[in-house]
């Protein structure tokens, strides 16, 4: 960002100490965990004794942990090399191992919480199954549960074989393997002080750069769903005059009414990008860090739908794009009732037929 450092962006320590210190730890951390954990299994597992069988997550989670930390030690590895073979500018080497890295995690969460994903993937285009071209796209989706984003960025690597392009919170640099790997990527960290100016102004500038593999990822809602901050969306849409977006907002029962201003913005700077909509639902519940530790199930089970729209068939003005947005999250807010309803009468298996 340009101009005056926010109050956050003062708070963040500087580059060079994050890379001397923050990086470092995160390897020692890891290393004190593989060396103790005989330990820490045995805590774990008397603790857990006192417990319900459907509570006993301890032992998962600390399974999971040191799985994350082994894998992010890894990266920042990885990057070391990278940095003194002199590939620290190759993007292509960098995507390669945030997919390995996400492929690996993916890995982890479906043997120790035994997830499992089921995506209803939208139709290639005429053009692709022709002459199998590809374009830009830009993706929307809902944000809510617990590594959404991850899971919908490991989709785009993996399956897609896209380039992710994100714009994320600047504290998210604490995390040294997202900050060394994201900041040599076209990505963005923005302030909180900055305010929605500043990342609709990072989301411009990413999708005016975008190549026909790239794909800007935007969570239209800001945030994950609340049932206080829906409230709270939907005051601010009243005191805003936005009387017509505030009653389709109400109709809502599973999301916060979208900001359309990011996604009119990535659209007027690539035109020519297909926009991708995204629906999810399987953890919605799981929000905030006891959230997961609470009430995580035995097995967890994510069903995805994407919706894709061609760049000819957007709308050109901002009035038609607030409608047509707001016409497609009043559809996926469907989808997921649809969805609940379906595991509510049949069962948890049954959602996975989707």
């Amino acid at each position: 960002m340009r101009g005056r450092p926010s109050r956050e962006a003062a708070l963040l320590p500087p580059r060079i100490l994050r890379r001397i210190v923050l990086a470092p730890l995160v390897i020692v951390v890891t290393v004190f965990m593989l060396v103790t954990l005989p330990f820490w299994l045995l805590v774990t597992a008397a603790a857990s004794l006192r417990l319900p069988p459907p509570q006993r997550r301890g032992l998962r989670f600390v399974w999971f942990a040191v799985a994350w930390l082994t894998l992010e030690s890894a990266v920042l590895i990885a990057c070391l090399w990278l940095w003194v073979a002199g590939g620290a500018r190759r993007q292509e080497r960098h995507y390669d191992l945030i997919r390995w890295f996400l492929a690996k995690v993916y890995a982890a969460a479906v043997r120790i919480f035994r997830l499992t994903l089921d995506v209803q993937e939208p139709e290639p285009t005429e053009e692709e199954r022709a002459a199998r071209l590809t374009r830009p796209v830009i993706v929307l989706s809902r944000h809510a549960g617990p590594g959404d984003s991850f899971l919908l960025i490991y989709h785009l690597l993996a399956l897609y074989r896209r380039r992710p392009r994100i714009v994320m919170k600047a504290a998210l640099q604490y995390d040294p393997s997202l900050d060394v790997v994201i900041n040599r990527l076209p990505n963005a960290f923005v302030p909180r002080t900055s305010g929605q100016q500043g990342v609709i102004e990072e989301i411009r500038r990413l999708a005016a750069t975008m190549g026909d593999q790239d794909a800007l990822v935007i969570f239209p809602e800001g945030g994950n769903f609340t049932p206080r901050r829906r409230r709270l969306a939907i005051r601010r849409l009243e005191e805003k005059g936005l009387a017509k977006e505030a009653e389709r907002a109400r109709g809502m029962d599973h999301l916060l009414p979208p900001r359309p201003s990011g996604a009119i913005a990535a659209i007027d700077a690539c035109p020519s990008a297909d926009v991708v909509f995204v629906a999810h639902t399987g953890l919605d519940d799981l929000v905030t860090l006891g959230d997961v530790w609470r009430k995580l199930p035995f097995s967890a089970h994510i069903t995805a739908k994407w919706w894709r729209v061609p760049a000819a068939q957007v709308p050109r003005t901002r009035e038609e794009r607030v409608r047509w947005l707001y016409d497609h999250w009043e559809q996926i807010d469907a989808w997921i009732s649809a969805q609940r309803l379906l595991v509510g009468e049949k069962g948890p298996q049954a959602g996975r037929a989707g």
